[in-house]
């Protein structure tokens, strides 16, 4: 038993940050070694604590203690006046904690005291690669249960009860699909899959579970496997989530080694494995049946439905899939019971939902809060808001298949959950939020969307194929300078036919941005094309730069910027930019210190 732990996150941000999360821990057993505190104070590598805008984090435990932007520099401070002397370090604590008395745990925070950590639960707190931290948490005990005190028609009855739904986008019920793949346990070949290519721009929610709780998605899916009959399992993983894989191998062979995995597991006669299957990144392979496919062996393109997964899903057998945050909630449904995790959320919206706070925002990270919680709590409370003194605009929620909201009070306090988002237009999604201020432009925002889309479209429906490649180009036109009013209402109605008649989910979602922008930023496109200019200086050939005379000290520091020499004049004199030479880049405009430079 250890006095205090040092857990050293090891979320995307820290770890990218030239391997800190390693040498971090490395530092810190050098320097407690020669402290004499290495009997005294355990190492641990955990996963992401959720806090990406203040990485690398180091958290001292049991006391929940938070430095911030540690450098291995920093490391032997902290052991010296924290973890010897029983002080702290002031300068290197998280920035809720600075010029204050009192040292507050990561509790405590704004960034975390109006969360509810379910999904994410263990990431940040246990080491991911040691499964008797797992265990030391209830790890298995709900697969225990499961399999020694209840039928597999209990198993989903619970799922059932505890209202969970999925967490991938379109939020079916968990515990219903687990029963229409219910049937002829025993009889059929079955597979339990788990979609963790996780693919939406700025989403990284399923990623930070793989690599800092894997056992709790092995459990939850050997859960789902007693419950259907399924003795195989398949976890499809991104290719470019090389850690997720190795803590996932990590896992699975603590988990066969412990009896978890197997043969007999408990000795109850129940045999289930897993596989990893790693994916090459196409964004349509987050797609059910065109994931199932791609684990065939074959390209990863989408099936027609009905016959749904069910019934006839990978290898024409019997399959549930659900993606890596929905099983993140199996097993503390069946620790805490069905009615607890009911009794948090919205009447049609149970549980949690992890998002991926991203954008113009102050405090980016993985932010996981109770259905109905108001986007206003999460951008402004737990966001900590827009930077820069800047204006808070939209945020763009689910990633390429949702929406945009506006800044508006009817926006800013809605509450977050399936139902209320589909009305205004928007979607949960897979939890990507992305906030967006004055300065960002709603037409390039839907441009940028669309390109994504069009570009990861797998081709096989004309709808998709050639529908979000022609939406593609009037938005190319209007950025150009050279929109026509007709463009918005063609937009409207080639959105309209794709939404009807493409092959998958992700075919009828891609004009969702195109849609909510145009619904609630229409003037915004009217500007770029009637008035040819674009309100948030974003669009370069909607741009022009002037000087003003009077404003301008001759100080030469623009021309002296202009890649393009197009910026003439002399010493404290004023200076003038030759349009037909200007390439619109920007430089002068950055680079003036007296707001003499014009952008319109």
């Amino acid at each position: 038993m250890y006095r205090s732990y040092v857990m050293i996150c090891g979320g995307p941000n820290c770890t990218l940050l030239a391997g800190r999360q390693e040498k971090l821990a490395e530092e810190f057993e050098v320097q407690l070694k020669l402290a004499g505190l290495r009997k005294e104070v355990q190492v641990m590598r955990g996963g992401c604590l959720g806090l990406c805008s203040s990485g690398p984090n180091v958290a001292v435990f049991p006391e929940g203690t938070i430095y911030s932007h540690v450098h291995v520099e920093d490391v032997a401070e902290i052991v010296s006046e924290h973890l010897l002397k029983g002080g702290r370090v002031d300068r290197l604590l998280y920035n809720e904690n600075e010029a204050t008395s009192t040292v507050r745990s990561l509790e405590e925070t704004e960034f975390y005291k109006k969360q509810l950590r379910i999904a994410l639960r263990n990431c940040g707190v246990i080491d991911p690669q040691n499964i008797d931290e797992y265990i030391a948490r209830d790890g298995y005990a709900a697969l225990e249960k499961c399999l020694t005190e209840l039928t597999p028609d209990e198993v989903i009855q619970i799922v059932l009860d505890s209202g969970l739904r999925g967490r991938g986008g379109a939020g079916f019920p968990t515990g219903l699909k687990w029963r229409f793949a219910s049937g002829e346990r025993g009889q059929v070949q079955k597979y339990v899959c788990c979609n963790a290519d996780e693919g939406d721009p700025g989403a990284f929610m399923d990623r930070s579970v793989l690599e800092g709780d894997p056992h709790s998605i092995i459990e939850a899916m050997a859960i789902a496997g007693y419950a259907i009959g399924a003795s195989q399992g398949y976890i499809y993983v991104r290719a470019e989530y090389p850690i997720a894989v190795k803590h996932l191998q990590i896992a699975l062979e603590q988990a066969r080694s412990y009896g978890l995995l197997g043969e007999d597991i408990f000795g109850t006669g129940f045999s289930f494995d897993l596989e990893i299957k790693l994916g090459a990144g196409a964004f349509v392979c987050g797609e059910e049946t065109a994931l199932m496919t791609s684990i065939e062996g074959k390209r990863g393109e989408p099936r027609p439905r009905p016959p749904f997964p069910a019934v006839k899903g990978l290898f024409q057998r019997p399959t549930i899939l659900n993606n890596v945050e929905t099983y993140a909630n199996i097993t503390w449904i069946f620790n805490h019971g069905p009615e607890a995790y009911a009794a948090i959320g919205t009447e049609t919206s149970k549980g949690t939902k992890v998002f991926a706070l991203g954008g113009k925002i102050t405090n980016t990270g993985l932010v996981e809060v109770p259905m109905g919680t108001t986007l206003r709590t999460v951008v402004e409370d737990i966001g900590g808001g827009v930077p820069g003194g800047k204006k808070f605009k939209a945020v763009q929620i689910g990633g390429p298949s949702g929406g945009a909201t506006t800044a508006s009070r009817e926006h800013l306090d809605l509450p977050l959950d399936f139902d209320s988002l589909k009305s205004i237009g928007a979607m949960i999604g897979s939890g990507g939020l992305v906030v967006m201020d004055e300065d960002t432009c709603m037409v390039e925002t839907a441009r940028f969307f669309m390109e994504f889309t069009q570009k990861e479209s797998c081709g096989k429906c004309v709808p998709c194929r050639e529908g979000t490649k022609r939406m593609l180009e009037i938005l190319d036109r209007i950025i150009d300078n050279k929109g026509t009013l007709e463009d918005l209402d063609l937009l409207e109605e080639l959105a309209d036919t794709i939404s009807k008649t493409a092959l998958c989910g992700l075919g009828q979602t891609a004009p969702n941005p195109v849609l909510s922008t145009l619904r609630y930023f229409r003037e915004e496109y009217r500007e770029h094309i009637l008035e040819k200019r674009c309100p948030a200086g974003v669009c370069k050939d909607l741009l022009t730069y002037s000087i003003d005379p009077v404003k301008c000290r001759g100080c030469t520091i623009c021309a002296q910027n202009c890649p393009a020499d197009a910026i003439k004049g002399s010493v404290k004199n004023p200076h003038k930019i030759d349009t037909s030479k200007c390439i619109k880049c920007g430089s002068c405009y950055e680079k003036c210190r007296f707001g003499a430079v014009i952008r319109g």
